[in-house]
């Protein structure tokens, strides 16, 4: 296989390649693409009911890391590709066991870390040498995608245009042409899952097709924030300082709401803003809400964030949707039947990252039965969002059941009440309100008292985080969706 920063997916062996596709469902994306998809599949040694993989890591660091972090995870996935028991053993290379990570490449701990951007050519400015992913960048050596952080698969040429996003996509379109030019910063905020990282991505990939040499980051808020907690412990703000105001092109941020509230935080990324925007370079930001609405957020950056383009995307219309699966489904090659990309595209409306997500897992049930996909597969599939032949899911008759369940009445998730023991069931009250009825924010406060959409926002946005990751959560949601 090819080092971590040339890996090709079509190199490595098939059995390798179908159970990368099930992790990508199951771990958050840059955490995938940092630590798994680096790794180098060394050989492999199996009989009838087990096998065993043998990967070699970038350095021990690395080793330890995926071993500590993912070797479950991993052997799951194999045993569901191959219906053995399987084990993994992941070394380091040779003479890279003393390694350590570069500030550039700090471990994402949190669970909330989200997916990488983009890079761009700009006025050049080169104080010191940058350090990305581990390697240092002088100013005549190219930079690749995976450096930057970025995944080669985004791009504009594989993002599905519709009428909910395609604003959002000429300004992304505009960036990547002429950074700096006339939308600096460039900001664009949408739901989770319905493609404002895609852009960010394809923005990157865009202007280093043109220009290899400029210099691009993209990082999660969340990891900024990380990595400015490790350089005060560490006394290393000065390199903190220079890495980020004097080093890159272009930045690129996600979830940059992820800030809000942390006063140190906010300081720091204030003097980098002025730093980039002062020096005509170009900043792209991307959040789960507009910065009018980011709650806590200094107004000195709520304005600056205001200074260029705002571009929201919003939820799909349903040929949008069919075409985004049928795009995905051709540059996966998977056979997806017309039939059945509209009835998942008619049930699934809020999310295209879970949408693609069922075409993955829908292909894995096909890859490991022989069959193609059917619409029996689909419907199972899908079991928990389409409701029963003539049955009928009111907002009234969601929340009687979500009440019912917790033992509270109805009355007490229209409170004010901020007790646990009220304040979740609302919450999974709200989520699948939304869910299954398609009521926007606003509407769905209403019946609640009259609250404001951005507290329907966090409680949606809550329970569909806490779903895979929360037990308690998941077995309530799953429990009331049986009932629903």
């Amino acid at each position: 296989m090819k080092s971590s920063l040339e890996t090709n997916r079509s190199d490595w062996p098939e059995l390798w390649q179908a159970t990368y596709r099930i992790l990508e469902d199951q771990v958050v994306p840059n955490q995938l693409r940092a630590w798994i998809q680096p790794l180098e599949w060394e050989k492999s040694e199996q009989n009838e009911s087990k096998i065993q993989v043998f990967f070699k890591a970038q350095n021990d660091f690395s080793a330890a890391w995926v071993r500590d972090q993912y070797q479950g995870t991993i052997e799951k996935a194999l045993t569901q590709v191959t219906g053995k028991t399987a084990k993994i053993e992941v070394s380091a290379k040779e003479g890279t066991e003393n390694a350590e990570p570069q500030l550039g490449a700090r471990v994402e701990r949190s669970p909330l870390t989200l997916d990488p951007t983009d890079s761009h050519p700009m006025t050049k400015s080169t104080p010191i040498q940058p350090v990305t992913k581990g390697v240092v960048l002088t100013t005549n050596e190219k930079q690749t995608s995976l450096e930057a952080g970025l995944d080669p698969r985004y791009t504009f040429e594989t993002y599905v245009v519709g009428n909910s996003n395609q604003f959002a996509h000429a300004s992304a379109a505009a960036v990547a042409e002429s950074p700096a030019q006339q939308y600096n910063p460039l900001f664009i905020y949408s739901e989770p899952g319905l493609g404002k990282t895609h852009l960010l991505h394809a923005i990157g990939n865009h202007v280093l097709s043109k220009n290899p040499q400029a210099k691009v980051r993209y990082i999660s808020a969340e990891s900024f924030v990380n990595e400015l907690i490790e350089s005060i412990q560490h006394h290393k703000m000065s390199q903190f300082r220079s890495l980020y105001r004097n080093s890159y092109d272009i930045l690129l941020i996600d979830d940059v709401q992820f800030i809000a509230g942390r006063k140190k935080t906010e300081e720091e990324f204030f003097h980098t803003f002025n730093a980039l925007y002062g020096s005509k370079r170009q900043i792209v930001l991307a959040s789960d809400r507009p910065p009018k609405e980011i709650e806590s957020l200094e107004q000195r950056l709520v304005t600056r964030f205001e200074w260029g383009l705002v571009s929201d995307i919003t939820a799909p219309e349903i040929e949008t949707r069919i075409a985004i699966l049928k795009s995905k489904a051709e540059l996966d090659d998977i056979y997806l039947p017309d039939d059945i990309a509209t009835f998942l595209a008619t049930y699934v409306k809020d999310n295209v990252r879970e949408l693609e997500g069922i075409l993955i897992r829908l292909q894995a049930q096909a890859a490991l039965t022989g069959a193609e996909i059917s619409m029996e597969m689909a419907k199972h599939e899908l079991r928990a969002a389409v409701p029963e032949q003539g049955s009928q899911l009111t907002v009234e008759t969601i929340q009687e059941i979500v009440a019912k369940h917790f033992g509270i009445k109805v009355t007490d998730l229209k409170s004010t009440s901020r007790m646990k023991s009220i304040a979740l069931p609302r919450q999974i009250a709200m989520y699948l309100i939304r869910k299954y009825t398609g009521l926007g924010f606003k509407d769905i406060g209403n019946h609640f008292g009259g609250k404001d959409h951005t507290t329907i926002l966090h409680a949606y946005h809550k329970i569909d985080k806490s779903y895979e990751k929360d037990v308690s959560i998941r077995e309530a949601v799953e429990a009331i969706q049986n009932q629903l």
